[in-house]
């Protein structure tokens, strides 16, 4: 049976590695080393949404507290508007049994507290991925710093521009979505007193602006999507000055407290919007992919690190199941198997949402856009949210043994 004496390396020390050591430690009972190749933990400082989803895991994982006391779970409902402000629908941003809701998270908060779950001595800092090679006893990793070190089994958790990737599948081709959008956080000191603490997302004119709060309500996240053919004629994000956000939704028809709230703005940042098609698969021997790196999906429905952190518990309870060292492999393939299919209805998901947000495609006709989001509500709710990733995980672990044994 793999114990603490099996070693992983988990390549990538953001929101979905850290989660993954905490899930291996605590659920597989594994020993774990992460290998981040900045030389500081940390994120863009921006927000990012723990959907009820994640937040399963996190609570099972015994992170959740953690979490909330430094999140922001807003005061009711979100909300869909148009353009000049007028209600289109509210969005039940919480599970069916009202258990979880929605918290708004500032990226390096949320690295911070995962970061303080994990063993320090188990997070190695400055250390660039080169390559990994499959031995007769082990995966062998080497860094750019001329580190090396063998490990039972490597896990890739290092984003959208993969090296691990890159040793299990040919590297997929980014797909550009036509999009950019601009994103950073504004000091809710800086907004009206009585500006909501909910989630409002502004649609019209083949653009949206969503904020919400982060950190107890002391800060609001934004998130603006416009079209751009910026990132096809240069570097895909950077810096950008905050007149150029502003002027996307200036004009008459877009609401007078957006337009305070665009006020409120004193610097932004802008990155190119791009996913990837789903991959054939995720694993190879002893090595497999975990969060962007498997399954880079468009932000339109909130789901990348979420996903990540569903990945995380997955691979723990398959990895548990895993009778010794050399059953590995097998246990990444189950969780390729289970994972698979989900990421990839939320790739595509995410693709449509960002279609309806900014009336593109068959949502171009924006009375259908709405109808969708009114339907829609409760279809999210029970698809996204209610999902357990423990237990439909334990649930096919017991069909594959089953089958094995049959």
């Amino acid at each position: 049976m793999v114990d603490s004496r099996t070693r992983i390396a988990v390549i990538g020390g953001g929101m979905g590695g850290l989660t993954a050591a905490i899930a291996l430690d605590r659920i597989a009972g594994v020993q774990v080393t992460v290998f981040e190749q900045a030389t500081a933990l940390g994120e863009v400082g921006a927000g990012v949404t723990v959907a009820p989803n994640a937040q399963r895991v996190l609570d099972a994982l015994g992170v959740l507290d953690q979490v909330r006391r430094a999140g922001a779970t807003p005061d009711g409902h979100g909300v869909y508007l148009d353009a000049s402000g007028a209600l289109v629908t509210d969005a039940a941003w919480e599970d069916s049994a009202k258990q979880y809701r929605n918290i708004g998270m500032y990226r390096p908060d949320l690295i911070e507290v995962l970061a303080r779950e994990v063993d320090g001595e188990s997070i190695r800092l400055g250390h660039r991925l080169a390559s990994l090679r499959t031995e007769e006893s082990g995966v062998r990793v080497t860094f750019e710093n001329g580190v090396t070190d063998l490990f039972d089994a490597v896990i890739g958790a290092d984003g959208i521009h993969s090296v691990v990737r890159r040793s299990i599948v040919p590297d997929p081709e980014p797909v550009y979505s036509g999009y950019i959008v601009y994103r950073g956080v504004v000091d809710a000191s800086h907004l009206p007193a009585d500006w909501p603490r909910i989630s409002q997302v502004w649609m019209g004119e083949q653009r949206h602006f969503m904020c919400y709060p982060l950190q107890q309500r002391t800060l609001f996240n934004f998130v603006a999507g416009v079209p751009s053919d910026r990132p096809l004629h240069g570097p895909w994000s950077g810096p950008a000055d905050v007149s150029e956000l502003r002027a996307e939704f200036a004009g008459e028809m877009w609401d007078t407290r957006l337009q305070r709230f665009l006020g409120a703005i004193e610097k932004t940042f802008w990155w190119g919007l791009f996913d990837h098609e789903p991959l054939r698969n995720w694993s190879h021997g002893a090595v497999t992919l975990l969060g962007d790196a498997a399954h880079t999906m468009l932000p339109h429905q909130g789901q990348g690190v979420n996903q990540a952190i569903e990945d995380s518990m997955a691979l723990a309870v398959f990895l548990k199941a895993a009778d010794t060292v050399a059953d590995i492999p097998e246990a990444f393939r189950r969780y390729t198997s289970v994972r698979m299919q989900r990421t990839a209805i939320l790739q595509h998901g995410s693709r449509r949402a960002g279609w309806m947000f900014d009336a593109q495609h068959e949502f171009a006709d924006r009375r259908k856009r709405d109808t969708d989001l009114r339907v829609g509500r409760d279809f999210r709710r029970s698809a996204v949210f209610d999902y357990d990733a423990r237990k439909v995980a334990e649930r096919a672990l017991a069909r594959f043994r089953k089958e094995q044994y049959a």
